[in-house]
């Protein structure tokens, strides 16, 4: 597919944000508005390559529309961009690299049997992520990962695009779930595990000593596990974000979940651009030397590119080391719909932005997450190589 218009390159991209973006936006509003895997996505670390994902390097080799074809392309719909969305009356199916395979097979009902036996909650059931199947059979590296869900599974808050249940005054949160969960996390046999929290805007702290508590609970029944923790917004309190920033975590994520732009149409009136930005600042000062910071965005909720390259550079001058980008998708028709599917191609182009940006690892791809086996077998391996330069260094 080829995109109209003169190709940027990536110096050329950025300044181009820089000094037009007053500019381009409301133009860009008019003229590509989005109209909001098995696909692996596409990332910045060599990954193991299977054949949907060699196939898909292929095809990005040959060439194709830049991130600045996109931007300044002038038709509605950027050709190469993105795919429309069908409609009841005018049905379209699914681009190819949107077709999801069902999770089965013994060792899938395995974990889930297991799962259920020791009581972890996991937002890969509850937000009904399409790489469940993936991750909890093992896929390529052959060990299963799961997000497991601290204080409960109803959120005091209401995104439009979460499928997690939401009450005004869920159940009380069990005081005894940060030793069980670590107890049970440790008899799984994981080396790395994502915690993760629906909003508890009715607890005094939050949820932030849960979270803290679990944390620590886990590095003291095995040290060498690495532990991130997606965390809420906290409301922007930096009491609780010390708290967990300091609770001996590896990695520290929260995410922006859209472009500044779409902020109060997509999340809880509670939750904003700015609050989010400050969170992961925060992180960073508190949390110790050598703790990661992360985020994430979906795409196709009806942003376009130039906002997407703004969010970008406002997360990563918040010093944050790990970005993820991928494809917005509908849980019910309850939800907020789908405005357009973004191409792997586009995605392709994201991430060489995200390196050019500085970001240290970025994840681009219709079906990544803000967790996902391959993005955490490639973090764990960068905090390892860190921790040894660290090491070797201290005895010099």
């Amino acid at each position: 597919m080829k995109g109209g218009g003169r190709a940027l390159g990536f110096p050329a991209l950025i300044r181009f944000t820089q000094e037009q973006a007053r500019r381009a936006v409301p133009i860009l509003g008019q003229q590509v508005r989005s109209s909001s895997t098995t696909n692996p996505p596409t990332e910045s670390s060599s990954t193991p390559a299977t054949p949907t994902l060699t196939a898909l390097r292929e095809r990005l080799a040959k060439g194709g529309p830049s991130l600045g074809d996109f931007i300044t392309h002038s038709s509605t719909t950027p050709e190469g961009y993105s795919v429309e969305v069908g409609t009841k009356k005018n049905p379209k199916p699914k681009p190819e690299w949107m077709k999801m395979v069902v999770p089965g097979g013994d060792k899938y009902a395995s974990i889930k049997s297991k799962l259920r036996e020791l009581k972890l909650n996991t937002v890969c059931e509850e937000a009904r992520c399409p790489n469940i199947g993936e991750c909890w059979t093992g896929g390529e590296t052959g060990t299963a990962t799961a997000t497991i869900m601290i204080l409960g599974d109803t959120c005091t808050r209401g995104c439009r695009f979460c499928a997690v249940k939401t009450s005004r005054a869920p159940p009380p949160a069990d005081p005894e779930e940060p030793l069980r969960v670590a107890e049970a996390i440790v008899a799984w046999g994981l080396d790395y595990v994502v915690l993760t929290s629906v909003d508890r805007d009715d607890m005094p702290d939050q949820g932030s000593a849960h979270f803290a508590e679990t944390v620590k609970n886990l590095k003291e029944r095995k040290p060498t596990m690495l532990v991130e923790a997606l965390v809420p917004d906290f409301r922007g309190d930096p009491a609780c974000v010390e708290r967990v920033a300091t609770s001996g975590l590896d990695v520290f994520a929260h995410n922006i979940e859209t472009v500044e732009e779409l902020q109060s149409s997509v999340r809880d009136r509670r939750a904003n651009f700015k609050q989010s930005l400050d969170v992961l600042r925060m992180a960073k000062k508190f949390a110790p030397p050598g703790t990661l910071t992360k985020t994430s965005i979906m795409l196709g909720c009806g942003e376009t590119p130039a906002q997407v390259v703004k969010a970008m550079k406002s997360v990563r001058a918040a010093g944050v080391d790990v970005m993820t980008l991928g494809q917005y998708m509908r849980p019910t028709k309850r939800h907020m719909p789908v405005s357009e599917f973004v191409t792997p191609e586009a995605f392709e182009e994201y991430r060489k932005l995200g390196v050019e940006l500085g970001f240290r690892y970025v994840a681009s791809g219709p079906m990544v997450r803000s967790s996902y086996k391959a993005g955490e077998y490639f973090i764990k391996s960068m905090i390892d190589e860190d921790r040894e330069r660290q090491r070797i260094a201290a005895i010099e």
